[in-house]
């Protein structure tokens, strides 16, 4: 069988670190790229052609139907002091297929290599802001806590926080998310594997961890849960933590239903329970009216990326498009009543529409400032108030 021949080259040592990681540098400079790219780019200079486009950042499908945007931060990061003019989606912001949450104006050569990274901190961190948005609002007023930093790359830890802080999750467990969001997490299996008893890990817990954190107490390491959690309940549990979803392989609904009858008739109705250990969006459904609260690994970190593509949709100030999609600069505009409108920016705009899309940078210069707690709270007024969105 005959092969492609490709072009193969040493890594340049600006490109990663002892862990593997890519480092900044190379992701500023463009170096971090798509081969296909780098040709392109040699192509056009060679020709001595490079056009003004405009280029849109959109989604032919979603997992649920829609999706919350996230990533934008880092687009403007990158594209900061460029030339180019970019708007977009804030983050937070719901939004549908074939909707653009991104656009790009300018100099393509100017964009060019840019397109693999943009699409990388689009994809990922949109995926990650989408499940914890769907699990929350699934969840309802049952807090979700963000565990899964540990299925990842610790390199993208603080992304992964970050991007499901914005998508509603109470709380995080790494250490290394961006500041201001809350750490959540008490103690592991290990603790009392260490200290040969539960009893004994709940009270070395106890005697040294600042009583700021609360005292949720894993409950199922040696024995029987209702056991456990009834132990831990007469030690000064607020919560018990049971993290047998997957592992136990029983009925998790009665274990559920006996841990809360035993503590309500030894006279702890107020302790709470914790579920966590491979928690997904069925476990909410069904136990939402038992669990006080859910600890979420994988099916936040591990969520399934968004699958954005990036095209030029204007050339030189004239609308094109390739085959499949819609040429031309688009806007979408949000309704009073929650309906969506795309439409060419060339048309007039809807009376009382909200446009979604909105200027980022000029000539590569911040337009308005926005913050992750700022993206936090619209995507949660986006979820109160479109009807669209299915529990």
């Amino acid at each position: 069988m005959n092969q492609i021949d490709i072009e193969c080259r040493p890594i340049s040592p600006i490109m990663t670190s002892r862990f593997g990681i890519v480092s900044d540098a190379a992701i500023v400079s463009g170096e971090c790229t798509d081969v296909y790219f780098v040709h392109t780019d040699t192509t056009l200079r060679g020709e001595g052609c490079n056009p003004h486009v405009t280029v849109e950042v959109t989604a032919s499908s979603l997992p649920h139907g829609w999706g919350a945007v996230c990533g934008i931060a880092d687009v403007l990061s990158l594209l900061d002091g460029m030339p180019l003019d970019v708007s977009a989606m804030p983050e937070g912001t719901i939004f549908y297929a074939g909707e653009p949450v991104l656009r790009i104006s300018g100099k393509y050569l100017d964009i060019c290599k840019y397109e693999t990274s943009i699409l990388g901190f689009l994809c990922h961190a949109s995926g990650v802001a989408s499940a914890a948005a769907r699990l929350t609002h699934i969840a309802g007023v049952k807090p979700i806590y963000s565990f899964g930093s540990r299925r990842q790359h610790p390199a993208i830890a603080g992304m992964i926080e970050r991007a499901a802080w914005i998508g509603g999750v109470a709380g995080v467990s790494n250490t290394c998310a961006p500041s201001g969001i809350p750490l959540a997490g008490t103690m592991p299996h290990a603790l009392f594997m260490c200290l040969g008893s539960a009893g004994a890990g709940w009270a070395a817990f106890d005697r040294h961890v600042s009583p700021t954190v609360p005292r949720i107490y894993l409950s199922d390491t040696f024995c029987d849960e209702k056991g456990e959690a009834l132990a831990a309940a007469r030690a000064g549990a607020e919560a018990v933590r049971l993290d047998t979803p997957r592992s136990r392989r029983g009925d998790m609904r009665a274990i559920l239903e006996e841990v809360r009858w035993e503590l309500d008739l030894h006279g702890f109705h107020a302790v709470k329970i914790f579920l966590s250990g491979g928690v997904t969006e069925s476990d909410i459904v069904a136990y939402r009216d038992m669990v006080d609260a859910f600890g979420v690994g994988g099916a936040i970190a591990n969520a399934s990326v968004i699958d954005f593509s990036m095209d030029i949709v204007e050339r030189h100030g004239e609308p094109v498009s390739k085959r499949g999609k819609k040429g031309g600069v688009k806007q979408v505009y949000l309704l009073g009543d929650g309906e969506r409108i795309l439409m060419p920016v060339s048309s007039v705009s809807p009376s009382g529409g909200e446009a979604l899309i909105v200027p980022a940078l000029t000539n590569g210069q911040r337009v308005a400032a926005d913050t992750i707690d700022m993206a936090r709270a619209r995507l949660q007024d986006f979820l109160c108030r479109l009807p669209a969105i299915n529990k």
